[in-house]
């Protein structure tokens, strides 16, 4: 009896032991690990660029392959499909899921505005968005937070998302080529894409979530943008891991805070300028608000990007979303706290 005391109180001896030790002096469950993104040269997945050309997730411990696909919903249909270990996408992406019954969870917040912007070219008569039925919209990936976003826009004007064509046309050079030959109408996009056609002259702003004036107009406040989430089970199962991954994230959005567009730029792969190096230090300032402060999603902006889902989508309307259990603060808050 008086051994099996004695294990049973060095077993527990030793567990208070390893939970004491920092997670980065741990060793990651998956050290190895590969992470999807939907369109990573645009700046709405910066921080991951940073983190991953910076060494920050080598410095963790960490080699993440990543897989770079045309949009979000294909990054989120690796996830479901278990291709792929985590994703850097859109935080409303673990809403819908929730409400067909999967558990994803979102570990950091990356962005704390969408950085979308809805434009027209200039030479079709489209001023506003009612003037968009009919229209071919292009968007980065049909079921991405750029489809989302339009979606929202035409149901606040009584509009449904087959009012338009959609057109799925990835987030680079491709996209921009598309709108300049003038095989689409319209277009939901991000920076670079939308800080070069603004620049060149060839189109009209709509809609804009680049500023906070931009999103209170919109949205009614802030709304959580690019996320770090992952199936609840690989969180479980891989604490170590998940920690090591927002730690490396979390550093990213402290060296954005001060960071200059040049400082950006000198970062990012040459690939990523489009070939103009100061329409790029433009489409960085514009879109260095959109960055999280925090790494914490408000409970404020849950709401607002519910808000935004249920406008347009029946099955949300039909079901209750507990907005909870779609962001874990714990790993921000010890990332921060191992800052201070």
């Amino acid at each position: 009896m008086r051994m099996f005391k004695f294990a049973a109180a060095l077993a527990a001896g030793l567990a208070l032991a390893v939970a004491a030790v920092p997670a980065g002096a741990q060793q990651a469950e998956k050290p190895k690990l590969t992470l999807g993104v939907g369109g990573k040269p645009l700046l709405y997945y910066l921080p991951l660029t940073i983190a991953e050309r910076k060494g920050f997730f080598k410095d963790e411990g960490l080699d993440v392959t990543i897989n770079d696909f045309g949009g979000g919903a294909k990054s989120l249909q690796a996830l479901i499909g278990g291709s792929i270990d985590v994703v850097t996408g859109a935080y409303e992406h673990t809403i819908r899921m929730q409400a067909k019954g999967q558990d994803i969870v979102s570990v950091i917040e990356l962005g704390r505005f969408p950085g979308i912007v809805l434009v027209a070219r200039k030479d079709r008569p489209i001023k506003s968005i009612k003037d968009l039925k009919g229209a071919k919209v292009g968007v980065t990936a049909p079921g991405s937070s750029t489809n989302f976003f339009v979606n929202f826009l035409l149901a606040k004007e009584g509009l449904k998302p087959d009012d338009v064509a959609f057109v799925g046309v990835g987030g680079g050079a491709s996209a921009v080529a598309q709108m300049k030959r003038g095989e689409l109408d319209a277009m939901s996009n991000l920076d670079p894409v939308i800080t070069k056609l603004e620049d060149d002259g060839d189109v009209v702003v709509l809609a804009d979530s680049r500023t906070e004036a931009g999103n209170d107009k919109i949205f009614g406040g802030a709304n959580p943008a690019a996320v770090l989430y992952l199936k609840r089970d690989f969180m479980e199962q891989n604490p170590v891991t998940t920690q090591k991954l927002v730690n490396a994230l979390y550093r990213t959005l402290v060296w954005l805070k001060t960071a200059t567009p040049e400082d950006v730029a000198a970062v990012v792969p040459e690939e990523y300028l489009l070939g103009d190096k100061a329409l790029y230090l433009n489409a960085v300032k514009n879109s260095l608000p959109v960055y999280s402060r925090t790494g914490i999603i408000p409970e404020q902006g849950m709401k607002n990007a519910l808000a935004m889902l249920v406008e347009f989508d029946p099955e949300l309307k039909a079901t209750k979303i507990d907005l909870a259990k779609t962001f874990d603060d714990s790993f921000v808050k010890k990332a921060a706290a191992a800052t201070k």
